[in-house]
């Protein structure tokens, strides 16, 4: 399996590119800000052809690309139906303006085709087995992507901003609720097997062993405790 991720723009959002092996199909997660160079060089580097683009969620910092990626392939865009508006109207989403020299710098918009997620889907693209998991707390349609345990790679969970190394998603923005995001770490992520790798949407590859070991708000709702539980605070990304 290949997978090539990079972080783009201004927030350092992970975009990834998952094909069987180079030269094959391959499935675009995240393209957020000014990743669209980005995928190019990954596509030319690694001689892919991009068939679809899906979106953990809606917000700026993950969607920002998508159109031009979408345009560029002759590809669809994926996204949960509870998210879909946020590729026309980021700044609702946010709660607050995201300033006007970023802001044109983005293609807001939805890309020509657009396919709606739901949960428990399993998806089959670019050879790909991609199962959803609708994991509302950072927004309302926010989902995750688990890829099998295929030979000797283990499985593989896009977590979008569920899950991070030490952290999870901010649930402070519009739609964001952290009763429901510790809901869905508890539904989502405890039943996952401790070898899986997690590729979240910010920062550094970790484990669900790693995470049930070591991320306060895991262990939280492994141990069944309550909100009041000594943690740090969530991620303070978009």
């Amino acid at each position: 399996m290949l997978i090539a991720g990079f972080p783009a723009g201004a927030w350092g959002t992970n975009c990834y590119l998952v094909a069987p092996a180079a030269g094959e199909e391959c499935v675009i997660i995240d393209p957020g800000h000014q990743a669209a160079q980005g995928v190019a060089e990954a596509v030319a580097k690694h001689r892919l052809k991009p068939v679809a683009v899906v979106l953990t969620h809606g917000h700026i910092d993950h969607v920002a690309s998508v159109v031009p990626v979408c345009g560029a392939h002759d590809v669809p865009a994926w996204i949960h139906p509870s998210d879909r508006y946020m590729m026309s109207d980021p700044e609702k989403a946010l709660g607050r303006s995201i300033g006007m020299p970023l802001m044109g710098e983005l293609t807001v918009g939805e890309p020509d085709d657009v396919k709606e997620l739901a949960d428990g889907a399993e998806l089959k693209l670019a050879g790909l087995d991609l199962t959803v998991a609708h994991a509302p707390g950072h927004t309302k349609g926010s989902v995750t992507f688990q890829m099998p345990e295929q030979a000797d790679v283990p499985s593989v969970f896009f977590a979008g901003d569920l899950l991070f190394a030490g952290s999870i998603g901010r649930t402070d923005l519009p739609g964001g609720d952290h009763a429901e995001i510790l809901e869905s770490l508890a539904r989502v992520c405890l039943p996952l097997d401790d070898s899986t790798v997690v590729l979240s949407g910010h920062g550094p590859q970790t484990s669900i062993g790693r995470e049930r070991a070591t991320n306060p708000y895991l262990r939280e709702v492994a141990a069944g405790l309550g909100d009041g539980a000594q943690r740090p605070a969530p991620r303070r990304g978009m």
